[in-house]
């Protein structure tokens, strides 16, 4: 035994309130007011235990009828993630998050005198000022991870800060550490590792970790899903990626045997989810539109040119044809034989999965980032551009400032492949969605659908 002094933490309980929003999933946050601590600040519906006799899902029902009149039935509380967390003044407690997707009653103000509102935020697009322990806890969640610890330093803000984030996700068994071949694989690389942490997207099959190093410094270790991923993003970082600099990883070590890669790190933080003024979020399309132009340029064009890839849609639409809206497959046969006219493009190297989650944005340093090649291939410029017009769409001045950043409009023929691509991948992603149980994907698919024959329809008419 360490110390002699037991730990006695308060213990917290959270709700994760979930509705279902027009951009997606909605959390229910409440605005601390008055002699509190974080006033001011963004939290969720929380408190304690109401004595020794209270359990934490009683108290979770009885805080948020008190706090916003809304009423749970216990039977709908489910687990989340547990935070072991400390804020900077030293005091240690724990949380246990809890979700709720159902329950009755309009949330409102209950208790005006600790806090001066409620309201529904995007999942993926948290408010400012938020306080840093509540933001841990959803960040965990988002994760999927059921553990997490937040140890605060003295001196951190209570708000959440980019340049203060203290969350360490808890692996799950069997999700921590790789292999024993990959690590020895990494150590042979870069010397001792003495912390891995799994940084995976939550549906993608390729693994990837953080490795911290025992003498100091940061490497990303990435296993691909299969041998093709492994090569694209083999062959992207061995050719044409070096010509970014500093605004992508570089290739430090490869094991085919294991499709593993060692990378070196990059900072900033993913754009997906991220919230920003709109001044900035100007700025920082200005600056992809730049970090675009720079990929397609990174290598000499090749002959030969590009043509839209049709030969998988009926197998797409078999698997997406359960998702899809009335009048939906109608518009998709159309513009399918639209694309098998269209003319081929000069091919380019392409990220392939250009979209907000692969770009990290560092604002003290004034850098974007990109990262993750293994769908990079030479195709059409436009291709990189097809996930990331959902980040666009209804904000003509974040298009706008991309453009300018990329330095030119597209052309005719690239706005008729833009649009055939975007339909082939949204097919794409409601069919994989519906198959692996993504329902994200399928919705954005079908919002791309929406979107597309909206701005389509003169001509889709016609035609029909």
């Amino acid at each position: 035994m360490s110390s002699t002094q037991r730990h006695t933490e308060p213990l917290d309980v959270h709700l994760i309130a979930l509705r279902e929003g027009a951009a997606g999933p909605e959390v229910l946050l409440s605005r601390r007011a008055g002699e509190v601590y974080a006033a001011g600040c963004w939290h969720l519906v929380s408190g304690h235990l109401d004595g020794p006799w209270e359990d934490m899902v009683t108290a979770l029902v009885r805080e948020v009828r008190e706090e916003t009149g809304v009423v749970v039935d216990p039977a709908d509380v489910r687990a989340a993630v547990t935070v072991h967390h400390r804020a900077p003044a030293g005091e240690a407690r724990v949380g246990v998050f809890f979700e709720v997707r159902r329950w009755h009653g309009t949330p409102r103000v209950m208790e005006p005198h600790v806090c001066d509102a409620v309201s529904w935020f995007p999942l993926d697009a948290l408010p400012e000022p938020m306080v840093a322990y509540c933001r841990a806890g959803l960040e965990a969640y988002r994760a999927g991870a059921r553990m997490a610890v937040h140890f605060q330093q003295p001196g951190d803000p209570i708000a959440y800060a980019p340049e203060a984030d203290r969350l360490a996700l808890v692996p799950d068994p069997g999700t921590g550490a790789p292999e024993e071949a990959v690590r020895d694989f990494a150590e042979r690389a870069v010397g001792r590792i003495t912390g891995w942490t799994d940084v995976s997207w939550v549906r993608e099959e390729s693994r990837v970790w953080r490795a911290r190093g025992a003498e100091g410094g940061t490497w990303y270790v990435k296993s691909h899903q299969n041998a093709r991923f492994h090569q694209r993003e083999v062959d992207a970082l061995r050719s044409w990626v070096p010509a970014l600099g500093p605004a992508a990883p570089r290739l430090v070590a490869v094991e085919a045997s294991l499709r593993t890669v060692v990378l070196t790190a990059v900072g900033g933080r993913s754009l997906y989810g991220a919230v920003h003024r709109p001044e900035q979020q100007r700025r920082i399309f200005y600056r992809v539109g730049q970090l675009a132009a720079a990929i397609h340029r990174s290598a000499p064009p090749r002959a030969g040119g590009s043509t839209p890839p049709l030969g998988k849609l009926e197998r797409h639409l078999a698997g997406a044809r359960a998702h899809l809206s009335p009048g939906d497959e109608d518009f998709i046969r159309v513009v399918a034989v639209q694309g098998a006219g269209l003319p081929a493009l000069e091919a380019v190297p392409t990220h392939g999965d250009f979209q907000l989650r692969n770009l990290r944005w560092d604002e003290a340093a004034d850098t974007l980032y990109v990262v993750d090649f293994e769908r990079s291939e030479a195709g059409p410029a436009v291709r990189d551009f097809v996930r990331l017009s959902d980040a666009w769409h209804g904000r003509p001045d974040l298009q706008a400032a991309l453009l300018d950043g990329y330095g030119r409009a597209f052309t005719e023929a690239e706005e008729a492949h833009l649009t055939v691509l975007s339909v082939l991948d949204a097919v794409s992603g409601i069919s994989y969605g519906a198959t692996h149980g993504d329902f994200e994907l399928v919705e954005r698919g079908r919002r791309t659908l929406a979107h597309l024959r909206t701005r389509q329809r003169p001509d889709h008419d016609r035609t029909t």
